[in-house]
C-alpha cells in the first residue's frame, strides 16, 4: 500500500483519519493505542509475515528498557543493541556476506533467501536511538503502548525520517483538535501530502524514465553514449531528491493530520557549497543520528586529527553500507568519507574557497557518486564513468526538460516544508490544492507508479 496509491489514499487514509478523529474527540486517552492499531495495520497490509517482527522486536526492547530501569546494568543495554543489529544483519546483509565470501574463497556457498522486512533499517535505528539514550540517561522509559507508537508510527515506519524520541515523545498526551491552530495545521498536512504526491509523480517518476534505462543497459553489459550517461547520472540525481523529499513530505504531511510534528529531513541540500553543508541538509534525520550514534562514539573532533579521520572515514563507509547491502554502496560511502576528510584537511589548513566554486565542486562531487550509488555493479558505474569521460560515442538525444526543471526548483526554490507554511490561509489555496489532489489522481490512474527508493532501504 504505497502512499501513492488509491488504495491508501481514498481507502486507507480516509478511514483512518476518521477512526482517530472519532477517539480523540471521544475517548482521547486510546488515541496513541489508536494510532498503534492503525500503523499495524498499515504494515500488516505490506506482508503479514513480518508483523510478529515488529511487534516482538517492540515489546523485547521495552522489556529491556524496564529492565535497565529497574537495575542499571549496562550490559542489558548492550546486549539488546547487539541483538537488534544482528537482527538487521541478518536479514539486510546474510546474502551479501555470504556472496562476499565466496567471491573470497570460492568455496561456492549458496546465498541464503531471506525476504527483506519492509523498514527493518528504520525501526531498528529507532531502537537503538532510545535505547543508546536510556542507558546514557537522557530518555526516560515509557509505557508499551507509548513505546510501540514511537517505534511503529505508520508515516515513518518505513522510510523515516529517523526521529529521536525526544522529538516525538512529549506529543502523545496532546489533544490536537482542541488547539488553536488544529484546522490550520491539519489544512499544511494536506498540503504537504500534496506536494509530495506532486513531487514523486510529476518529476521523480518521469525522471526515473530517463535513468533507468541506461543504467540497465550499463548492468547488461551494453553500451552506453556520453548523452545518455549524462542524462541517466543529472536525471537519477534528482529523481532520487525528489522521490524521497517528496516521500517524506507526504510523511511530515500525514504526521500533521494525526496531531504530530515530525522533524524535516531535507533542507535544499543541492544548494551546499561544501560536501559539509550537503549532509547538514541531505537526510537530516540520518546525518544526525551517523553524527550523534557512532562518529561521536568513535572519538568525534575530540582526540586530534587522525582520530576524526578515522571516525569520519568508518561512519560514511558504514552508512554507504547501511543503505545497500553491496559494495558499490560501500564505496560510495568511502568517496563521500573521502570528500569530507579532503574539506576537512581545507578547513584545518585556513584555505578558502569561494561559494559559487564551492557550490560547482559539491554538486559535481554529489552527481558523479550518485552513480555508484545507482548502478548495479562497479563494471556498470565503470561504463557510466567511462561515457561521461567522454570514451564513447555521442549519441543521440538528450532529454532535458525534466532535468532543467528539477536543477530549477531544487536550487532556486523554498521546501516544501518552508513554502506551506509560509503562505497564508486562503479559499484559493485550499481549492487549488484540492485541483492538484485531483490531477494528481488522475495522473496515478495514467501511469505506473513507482516504489519509493528508500523503500530498499
Amino acid at each position: 500500500m504505497l502512499f501513492n496509491s488509491y488504495p491508501f489514499l481514498l481507502g486507507f487514509l480516509p478511514v483512518a483519519l476518521a477512526l482517530h478523529w472519532a477517539v480523540a474527540r471521544y475517548r482521547p486517552e486510546a488515541r496513541i493505542a489508536t494510532l498503534v492499531l492503525v500503523s499495524f495495520v498499515f504494515y500488516g497490509w505490506w506482508d503479514l509475515r513480518f508483523v510478529p517482527l515488529l511487534a516482538g522486536s517492540i515489546l523485547l526492547n521495552w522489556l529491556v528498557a524496564g529492565a535497565f530501569v529497574r537495575a542499571p546494568r549496562g550490559w542489558l543495554v548492550t546486549a539488546a543493541l547487539a541483538a537488534n543489529l544482528a537482527l538487521l544483519g541478518l536479514f539486510k546483509y546474510a546474502g551479501f556476506a555470504v556472496d562476499l565470501a565466496d567471491r573470497l574463497a570460492g568455496a561456492g556457498f549458496a546465498a541464503p533467501a531471506i525476504a527483506l522486512p519492509l523498514g527493518i533499517s528504520f525501526f531498528t535505528f529507532h531502537h537503538v536511538m532510545y535505547l543508546s539514550d536510556l542507558r546514557a540517561g537522557r530518555a526516560p522509559r515509557y509505557g508499551l503502548v507509548d513505546y510501540a507508537f514511537y517505534i511503529a508510527f505508520f508515516p515513518q515506519v518505513l522510510a523515516g525520517p529517523l526521529v529521536r524520541w525526544s522529538e516525538v515523545m512529549h506529543q502523545t498526551g496532546e489533544r490536537p483538535y482542541s488547539r488553536p491552530d488544529a484546522a490550520e495545521r491539519v489544512a499544511r498536512g494536506l498540503m504537504l501530502v500534496v506536494v509530495g504526491l506532486l513531487k514523486k509523480v510529476l518529476l521523480g517518476d518521469p525522471l526515473a524514465t530517463y535513468s533507468n534505462p541506461v543504467f540497465a543497459a550499463a548492468g547488461a553489459g551494453q553500451s552506453v553514449s556520453v548523452l545518455e550517461a549524462w542524462q541517466a547520472t543529472l536525471g537519477f540525481s534528482f529523481q532520487i531528491y525528489f522521490d524521497f523529499s517528496g516521500y517524506t513530505d507526504m510523511a511530515l504531511g500525514l504526521a500533521l493530520l494525526f496531531g504530530i510534528v515530525l522533524p524535516q529531513n531535507f533542507d535544499a541540500p543541492y544548494r551546499a557549497t561544501s560536501l559539509q553543508e550537503f549532509w547538514r541538509r541531505w537526510h537530516m534525520t540520518l546525518s544526525r543520528f551517523l553524527r550523534d550514534y557512532l562518529y561521536v562514539p568513535l572519538g568525534g573532533n575530540r582526540h586530534g586529527l587522525a582520530v576524526q579521520i578515522a571516525a569520519l572515514l568508518a561512519t560514511m563507509t558504514l552508512g554507504g553500507l547501511w543503505h545497500g547491502a553491496g559494495l558499490t554502496f560501500v564505496a560510495w560511502g568511502v568517496a563521500h568519507g573521502i570528500g569530507l576528510v579532503a574539506g576537512l584537511v581545507w578547513r584545518r589548513a585556513g584555505l578558502r574557497m569561494p561559494a559559487p566554486l564551492g557550490w560547482a565542486l559539491t554538486g559535481l562531487f554529489v552527481v558523479l557518486t550518485w552513480v555508484m550509488f545507482r548502478a548495479p555493479s562497479f563494471a556498470a558505474a565503470g561504463a557510466i564513468y567511462r561515457a561521461l569521460l567522454g570514451f564513447a560515442a555521442m549519441g543521440g538525444e538528450f532529454k532535458w526538460r525534466t532535468i532543467a526543471l528539477a536543477a530549477g526548483i531544487s536550487t532556486l526554490g523554498p521546501t516544501a516544508w518552508a513554502a506551506v507554511h509560509r503562505v497564508p490561509p486562503r479559499r484559493s489555496l485550499a481549492a487549488a490544492t484540492a485541483v492538484a489532489f485531483v490531477l494528481v489522481l488522475f495522473k496515478l490512474g495514467d501511469d505506473a507508479n513507482y516504489d519509493f527508493i528508500y523503500f530498499r532501504f
